[in-house]
């Protein structure tokens, strides 16, 4: 079993390398949802090519207010060899290596996190990081963007959002998701390599509809489906498919938005995609229904569905979206990955620090070196061995054990 020992420094407050403009700065509709404020931290790991520094803090310079910000070195003596594949939660014991050990926040500093939530974008901390002078790509406070229209509409986007704002989801009884605590839940990574996912996409037909998923559809149509079968919902139960979206330039599905590389507040839009756990259930056909319902979700996603959202979100000045019974899966493949140069060596893999009821697909190299998708689950830990059962049935290789099932590969 693996152990090894970390040490964390003192926190420090780092003020800035010269005078900053004292001013108040407005925030978009969006960064003012309730929702998002949240703080969630992330872990990424890269393998040294001989340019590491002795002291891999650095020498850090942070133009903000002269507040400054809080900053912790942490050092752990293990390899990252020791971790393949890499990604989180790690095993140790037979338990977790609780990466918040290591990168959690000093809690007389708690008030300084909303703040922090609006940090430039974080290939502007690497390029500076690697010794750039300057972010290659310059930050962009411009926060009317994404700011309502006068006047409102919101007709767009409030038939998918009336559950989440009204908090009418029709939630089974008894749901376990909402009777187990956050920290008796289990944590689990599945890595799905090529051959995993070509076995998964050969289970959706038709063939004109596998030709137009991609593979996070793929996989979040699978996922939903097995995790709907898990929990048990009644056939009549809605199963909501929630989908944050980047509205940055450039961005899958979010670049008529005009949103500038730059923009560092808070970009993200939202497909939402409906469905009965029945449809979802029924023999031969609830795969097909689930790649079905994640297409026409992803579909919604026009210029004016967008506006509308952003409308939307202002209206509700304080409130909260609701998320009972909703299976958020979040595609940050793009945001976590080899993207990121911080001039220290390849990057080999991280994630999402925490127990987070949302589903995060991530990429990483498997213990062969083989490039995978990492999908995160949390669910109560009888519900999770169903969950696992159900998607065994779907990778349907035959694993020595007679019965033409495979469980899939786990971090766990």
């Amino acid at each position: 079993m693996m152990s090894f020992t970390t040490r964390r420094s003192k926190p420090e407050l780092v003020a800035p390398s010269r005078p900053t403009p004292h001013e108040t700065k407005h925030l978009s509709d969006l960064d003012n949802l309730r929702n998002h404020h949240e703080f969630t931290a992330v872990a990424c790991f890269f393998r040294s090519a001989g340019r590491m520094p002795k002291d891999t803090a650095g020498e850090l310079a942070v133009e903000c207010t002269v507040e400054g910000v809080v900053f912790v070195s942490a050092e752990a003596d293990l390899e990252l060899l020791d971790l393949k594949p890499l990604v989180l939660p790690f095993p140790r014991d037979g338990g977790t290596i609780q990466m918040r050990r290591i990168c959690s926040w000093p809690a007389h500093h708690a008030l300084h996190r909303r703040r922090l939530r609006l940090e430039p974008v974080h290939k502007a901390v690497a390029d500076l990081a690697r010794g750039e002078p300057a972010p290659l790509v310059l930050p962009v406070w411009d926060r009317k963007l994404l700011t309502a229209r006068t006047p409102p509409r919101i007709a767009a986007a409030y038939r998918s959002f009336k559950p989440l704002v009204e908090g009418g989801t029709g939630a089974v009884v008894d749901d376990a998701l909402h009777s187990t605590p956050r920290e008796a839940m289990a944590c689990r990574c599945f890595l799905f390599g090529r051959r995993e996912i070509a076995a998964l996409r050969s289970h959706v037909v038709p063939a004109s509809l596998r030709r137009r998923c991609t593979d996070f559809d793929v996989l979040a149509a699978v996922t939903c489906l097995c995790r709907t079968a898990a929990l048990g919902y009644e056939p009549t139960q809605k199963v909501r498919l929630y989908f944050p979206s980047s509205a940055h330039h450039g961005g899958r599905r979010g670049g008529f938005l005009r949103v500038p590389g730059g923009y560092y507040g808070n970009a993200l839009l939202y497909v939402i995609a409906e469905v009965a756990a029945g449809e979802l259930l029924c023999a031969g056909g609830g795969l097909r229904r689930a790649a079905e319902a994640v297409c026409e979700g992803k579909r919604r996603l026009t210029p004016e569905y967008a506006r509308s959202t952003v409308d939307l979100v202002a209206s509700l000045r304080g409130r909260r979206l609701r998320f009972d019974g909703v299976f958020v899966v979040s595609d940050v493949t793009e945001f976590v990955g080899d993207g990121l140069d911080f001039g220290w060596g390849e990057w080999a893999g991280g994630g999402v620090v925490g127990h987070k009821l949302a589903s995060f697909h991530t990429r990483c190299k498997d213990a062969d070196g083989e490039e995978s998708v990492v999908v995160s689950m949390v669910l109560p830990d009888v519900i999770m061995e169903r969950f696992q059962q159900e998607l065994a049935v779907w990778l349907n290789t035959d694993d020595g054990n007679g019965d033409g099932r495979r469980l899939p590969r786990s971090a766990l």
